[in-house]
């Protein structure tokens, strides 16, 4: 798959515009003294959380993700990033809380080490990514999770391709349960999302009414999806002139 952006390392939070979408990545391994500074801004409730990891790796990985959250939600409120309050919904996506009056949504994905962070205002986003694994079985998860569309598409493609397929069928479909914040509680066979090679991608939710423009890529190895939620009543070719996907590297 071709790289569809271009990652620019940023020295200041570009001003994220209502027809935007800002994907920022970074390393979750921290030097020492970035790890303190960004363990330091932390909530009590995401430090809660963070003790409940067992394995320090995964632990100073949530910290960084979570720390990194704060410091660019921080640069785009004008705030320190301790300073910003978040809510949580019933299957626990976050948000900033209303006294922030802001319409910035977000959503974060990490994998291996690196964090995806989304940006974008006005609308719900979510982003998921998977490490490409190609001695992965997907198909046997396939069976379980995808729909019939999207098992019978995958059934089509020759093995070389079905392995790449598994993977973006599936960062496709956890990006839409994170947008919608609702998580596993949609089920994962309930709605078919397609596999199109293409930079945006049009979004089809069998009996949910929904559609959005998905914006993909691979990197590194790793393969990503963002949905950039819910463009109400824009057909999905208006959809995809009004996005500018910006995307930056953070540390």
């Amino acid at each position: 798959m071709a790289n569809s952006l271009l990652w620019l390392p940023a020295a200041t939070v570009p001003v994220l515009a209502d027809n935007e979408l800002h994907v920022w990545r970074a390393s979750l391994d921290l030097s020492p003294a970035v790890f303190q500074r960004v363990e330091s801004t932390l909530d009590a409730h995401e430090k809660k959380r963070a003790e409940k990891f067992l394995v320090p790796q995964a632990r100073e990985r949530f910290v960084a993700a979570r720390g990194i959250l704060r410091e660019l939600l921080g640069a785009y409120l004008e705030l320190d990033p301790e300073n910003v309050a978040l809510s949580y919904g019933p299957q626990g996506k976050p948000s900033l809380l209303p006294a922030h009056n802001s319409k910035i949504s977000f959503n974060v994905a990490h994998s291996q080490g690196m964090g995806l962070f989304v940006f974008a205002s006005g609308r719900e986003v979510g982003v998921d990514i998977e490490r490409l694994r190609p001695d992965f079985r997907g198909m046997e998860i396939a069976s379980h999770f995808f729909s019939e569309d999207e098992i019978a598409e995958l059934k089509k493609l020759p093995q070389s391709l079905a392995e790449q397929a598994f993977f973006g069928c599936w960062t496709r479909k956890e990006a839409y349960v994170k947008a919608q914040g609702e998580g596993l509680s949609i089920p994962l066979r309930s709605f078919t999302v397609g596999f199109a090679e293409s930079a945006a991608r049009g979004f089809h939710g069998f009996g949910r009414g929904a559609e959005g423009i998905f914006v993909g890529s691979e990197l590194d190895g790793v393969d990503f999806e963002v949905l950039f939620d819910f463009f109400d009543g824009l057909s999905r070719d208006v959809g995809r002139q009004a996005l500018n996907i910006i995307g930056d590297e953070f540390f």
